[in-house]
């Protein structure tokens, strides 16, 4: 043990004699924290809009006055997702969907409103974030410092010495990657000022440890990566050289060619084009606004057979109100199936995703941080099945007050005078079918358990790189 905390403090003298590793490191601490702070500012500025928004929204919904139901039904509303806390690391794929949904009768719309002013705040570096630094240029900053761990000492002519003095190969490898592994464990100390920030903003322990470990691993891939190929190499620039072609293919090729293949064997249709099939499955389904469509006939008689009554205007509830309900039902069961065929198929893109992980540490750790940051697929999907389920509850309960509380006479006759059109309208209290929208990350097991998989790739890649230098520290040779 002395012996390999030896080696490590002999690699860290070397590394602070070196001017241009103490500017990689100071480059790379201003980098971090510049973006830790940029990011916390507008998520916690996000955080504020949206939620305020949100309010703003209820309240108008609830504050507007006697009206006909329906029209309360096309009135709509907003819902607002705020950003999970540990989005001030990682952003995931937030910044890429909408982040609120106009919810209204008859219609599922898109999430829309994607951010835009980060653009605007830090032009072509938007996309930039202290997750991103941490999976692209940390590793960069440990082949700077460890390229040279084991060659230069065979360069100097050292080597030979070293090993004649007793000190063993798998000694030697070992104290190398203890400098760089402790030096990973340094590089997280920024990382920890994001974790305040999510601690403080109701973020769970257990997912803030589990990112901390997920990446200490990740880093501790590159550290042993990096010395592999320093021992295996004979000449420094060549051990550079493959670092260099191995950081550019594992973090930037292999990632997008991995995308591109996802959405080729898995391809989605365009939102254009699902749009119109479906309006072409909906149109079969009839029009609710119309009570005389003969695709009603058969509802129409099943209720009159039910009251057992002969005209639908000596039913005791209000035929149309009746027919918007049950219109409602058959479109939505018709817009979830069509939801249900996208989300699938994203999540098989996003699997194919996580099967290609075992090629690069890169897209593994990406993948691993949205899901335990809780702003991956999964949770987007949560919160479009979240609006959904609030959108179909309150236009339910105003087709019941319309159903419950307007004649069917009042409702036939409301466009005849101004009378019959002030008849025509219901109790604003009517409105409180409305329900308050408030979303919430998964919970940190949850987000943790969604992240199994590329967690697990990660430590394939760890135990795989151990056991090569294990192998490696055998064949060393002067």
């Amino acid at each position: 043990m002395k012996q390999l905390l030896k080696v490590a403090s002999g690699e860290w003298r070397f590394w602070l004699r070196s001017q241009l590793v103490i500017s990689g490191v100071a480059i790379f601490a201003i980098l971090v924290i510049t973006t830790i702070f940029l990011t916390a500012e507008r998520i916690k500025a996000e955080q504020l809009v949206r939620v305020n928004q949100q309010a703003e929204s209820e309240e108008t919904f609830l504050a507007q006055p006697d009206r006909h139901p329906h029209r309360m039904v096309h009135y709509g509303h907003y819902v607002f997702r705020s950003p999970a806390p540990m989005a001030i690391f990682d952003p995931g794929i937030d910044s890429l969907t909408g982040q609120s949904i106009f919810l209204e009768g008859h219609r599922q719309n898109s999430a829309m409103f994607a951010e835009s002013s980060a653009s605007a705040d830090l032009g072509g570096l938007a996309w930039l974030t202290p997750a991103l630094v941490y999976q692209l240029f940390a590793p960069l900053l440990l082949v700077l410092l460890g390229h040279s761990a084991v060659v230069r000492e065979r360069e100097a002519g050292v080597l030979t010495p070293i090993l004649a003095a007793g000190l063993g190969t798998r000694t030697l490898l070992l104290g190398k990657l203890l400098a760089l592994v402790s030096f990973a464990a340094l590089l997280l100390v920024p990382m920890l000022l994001s974790n305040v920030f999510a601690l403080a903003s109701g973020e769970a322990g257990a997912a803030v440890i589990s990112l901390l470990t997920a990446y200490f691993v990740y880093l501790c891939i590159w550290s042993m990566l990096t010395l592999l190929i320093s021992s295996l190499l004979k000449q420094r620039a060549g051990v550079l050289a493959t670092l260099s072609a191995l950081w550019i293919a594992v973090s930037l090729v292999i990632p997008s060619i991995a995308v591109d293949l996802a959405a080729r064997k898995t391809p989605l249709p365009g939102k254009i084009e699902t749009d119109l099939t479906m309006l072409n499955d909906l149109r079969k389904l009839g029009d609710g606004h119309n009570a005389n469509d003969p695709a009603f006939a058969k509802f129409r008689a099943d209720l009159l057979e039910q009251y057992g009554v002969e005209r639908i205007e000596d039913l005791p509830i209000n035929f149309r109100g009746l027919v918007a309900a049950e219109s409602e039902r058959k479109l939505t069961d018709v817009m979830n199936e069509y939801a249900s065929r996208r989300m699938q198929g994203e999540i098989e893109q996003e699997q194919h995703l996580i099967t290609q992980s075992w090629l690069t540490p890169t897209l593994a750790i990406a993948i691993a941080s949205r899901a335990i940051s809780g702003t991956d697929l999964t949770h987007y999907h949560r919160f479009l099945n979240e609006a959904e389920t609030l959108r179909y509850e309150f236009v339910q309960g105003l087709n019941n007050a319309h159903i419950e509380e307007l004649s069917y006479q009042d409702d036939i006759n409301r466009n005849k005078d101004e009378a019959s059109w002030q008849r025509a309208r219901i109790d604003s209290k009517n409105w409180a079918v409305l329900d308050e929208f408030v979303f919430t990350p998964a919970k940190a097991p949850t987000r943790i358990a969604n992240a199994s998989q590329p967690l697990l790739i990660l430590g394939a890649w760890f135990a795989a790189l151990l056991a090569g230098l294990f192998w490696a520290a055998r064949r060393l040779k002067p």
